[in-house]
Order: structure tokens, then sequence, then C-alpha cells
């Protein structure tokens, strides 16, 4: 009889606890050491960063893959140390018991190609800052144009070298979202599932356009001398804190914003001062000044350029190569974004739903934008729960 009321308080009291239970991970290295991308050029060595949550079944059939953000890493959940200040930028959906439980599921995450936050050590990427094995020195925008079909392409070599050939769902916000369509496509058979966050399955001239002025700054900055600034001295620190700046504004929504940031009437010195830069300026560049300090410019040059170039299938009809898609999908878009508006993700939504794909789409509440894809993913946990299941 006591043995009995151990295990019923053991269910009933230990197991929700450990359901969730803090999440620690470890970030592990893959490498490729010929890497050909879809432009035809060779890229040598190339290493990137990856992290895993669960366990792996033993038919390997619950795999789910995270593709990350433009400015992001594969650090999805949990925490490296105890001591982390925060968790992984998922860490609301992706954990035991949460919406992608992974206490069934097999989580992994990659640092893309090209990872903006090539300083950040916790980091592992090959791109422009880093050094080219035929020259010994960093290879600057001598790095051959990357694209999203790239990305999915090491994706794809790191897993099968596990040997895992297919995923249960492939799920991704804003560039990660581009990821996980492109898998979906690209690879019919080998995709179950698709959740499309805060994206789209094309680019079109004017966000490609708008996407100009996250490079502008940097290419504008006399430190970046065509990208050689590697070594020296002098960097474009100002361009770079300039670029993030503008990304965190476009990646906004004025309702959220306004509430952070203080408003021009209160500045007393621009009303005397041509030269004094309102505060709330100031107050962004501020928070981009620290982000700076893990990111490299060129970096976002070619981030920039991945996303401005995107269009499923890369090929000149978007349309004909979403239809592709048979993995039971989901868009979820924020309903404040400006930046990959509701419209495109609703777009995309119908080419597929005319594709006799019966795509889904429910919008994430909030009062941030692009950002809600983040900060109130949580919102949305159930539908994602109900959709996995």
């Amino acid at each position: 009889m006591r043995l009995w009321l151990v295990v019923v308080y053991c269910c009933f009291f230990w197991l929700p606890l450990l359901a969730h239970a803090e999440l620690l991970v470890k970030k592990q290295q893959f490498e490729i050491k010929e890497f050909q991308t879809q432009s035809g050029k060779t890229i040598q060595d190339v290493k990137v960063g990856w992290e895993a949550y669960g366990q792996l079944n033993a038919d390997k059939s619950n795999v789910i893959l995270i593709t990350h953000y433009f400015s992001g890493t594969s650090h999805a959940a949990g925490k490296y140390q105890s001591t982390d200040t925060a968790p992984g930028y998922w860490d609301a959906i992706i954990g035991p018991g949460k919406a992608i439980d992974t206490n069934k599921f097999y989580v992994v995450s990659m640092d893309t190609l090209v990872n903006a936050n090539v300083k950040d050590p916790n980091v592992i990427t090959t791109g422009p800052a880093s050094i080219n094995p035929a020259t010994g020195q960093p290879y600057g925008l001598s790095f051959p144009v990357v694209t999203i079909t790239d990305f999915v392409e090491v994706q794809k070599a790191f897993l099968e070298s596990k040997g895992i050939n297919n995923l249960y769902a492939v799920i991704g916000p804003s560039m990660g979202s581009f990821q996980a369509i492109e898998w979906a496509s690209r690879y019919p058979d080998k995709v179950q599932r698709l959740i499309a966050a805060i994206g789209t399955a094309y680019i079109d001239s004017w966000s490609a356009v708008r996407l100009e002025r996250w490079a502008e700054p940097i290419k504008a900055d006399p430190n970046w001398q065509q990208g050689n600034y590697y070594g020296k001295a002098a960097q474009p620190t100002a361009g770079l804190v300039t670029a993030l700046a503008y990304i965190t504004q476009d990646a906004s929504n004025p309702e959220g914003f306004n509430q952070k940031y203080q408003a021009p009437a209160l500045d007393q010195k621009a009303h005397l001062d041509i030269r004094t830069d309102l505060t709330a300026w100031q107050q962004l560049r501020q928070t981009a000044a620290a982000r700076a300090a893990l990111q490299d410019a060129n970096h976002i040059l070619y981030l920039v350029r991945a996303s401005q170039l995107w269009r499923v299938g890369m090929s000149d009809n978007w349309p004909q190569a979403l239809a592709k898609i048979s993995a039971k999908t989901l868009f979820l878009p924020a309903s404040g974004d400006l930046l990959l508006t509701p419209e495109m993700s609703r777009n995309s939504q119908q080419q597929l739903q005319q594709a006799g794909n019966q795509a889904q789409l429910t919008e994430i509440p909030g009062q941030w934008g692009h950002l809600d894809g983040l900060l109130n993913i949580a919102s949305v946990g159930e539908q994602i729960r109900t959709f996995l299941n």
C-alpha cells in the first residue's frame, strides 16, 4: 500500500515538475570538407554549429528541424549554463511538455552559413569573416553569394550524416520560414509538416529594396573598405550599428515602438540644436551597439542578399515551386507585421491552396509586429501543438 502511494505521489507531483525542468543544451559542430553553392562556387571546410533538444527515437521518425531568423542563431531553446541570463529565442514553445514537446520530438537547430553573430562564442559558422584555406586570409567579399537553398543543403548534409532522411516537421520564423518552405518544396517526400512563422514564399521588389537600407549604412561607412577591414584598427562599426538599428525598427510596429522609445515632444535639446539626435534614435542605437559587438558587417550584407533573392524554388516561377509542397502546412503571420506582412503569408497560403494543399493560417496577435513572431509566439502555442499532433 505504501509503495502504491509513492508511485501515485511521483506521477502526480514529481513528473509534472520534471516535464518543465530547465533544459540545458550543448553547442556542437558539423563540418563539410567541400561544399558547392547553388551558384556553382566551392567553399572549403564549411563549419556550422548545431544543438538538439529531446531524444531521437529508434526509427528516427520524430525529428523536427528549427530554422532560425535573420539575426538569430541555432539557440532556439534552453540554456548552455543554468546561470545564463536568458534561454533560446523560442524557449516558450520548445521543451518538455511545451507546444513543441521534447518529451516526444527530437528538435534540431543549426547556425546558418554566414551567421550574423560570428563573434558570439556560442556560434559556429563559415562566412566572409572566416579564413580562406587557400590564402590564409579572411575571405572578405571573395566569399561567394549564398542563398536560402544553400542554407537548406548544409542542413540536409548534416541530417544525412546522422542517418536522418525524413523530417516530422520543419519550422522557422522570418528568414527561417524561407528555409522551412524551401525544405518542403525542394524535398516534398522528406517533410511531413511545415510551419512558416512571420514569413512568406517570396520577396517582391518593394520588400527587396526596403531590405537594402539594412545594407547601405555599412557600405557607406568609410571603414568598410569594400569589405577588406579584417585585422585593421578601423572597423565599420558605425555603419553596422546604424544597420542594426534600422533592422530593429523595421521589425517593430509603431504601437509597441512608441511605448518603448521616448516621444520627440520630450526632446528639449532637439528643439534647440539640429545636431542633437532624437532620444529615441539614441536609445535604438544603444541597443544596436550591444548587438554589434557580436556581429560582423559583411555577414549582414550576405544575409541581406540571401533574403533579397528569396523565392521558393529559386526559379522564375515561385508559385510553381510552391505547388510541389505536399506537407501539411501552417502559416503564422503576425497581425501587425509591417516587414513581412500578413498579406504576404496569406498570398503564399492561397497559392498553395490553389495547388490542392489545404494550408492553414493563424495570426499571431500583439503590439510588436514582426517581433511578435518571437516575443508572442506562445500565444499560438496550442495551435502549434494541435497541428503537430
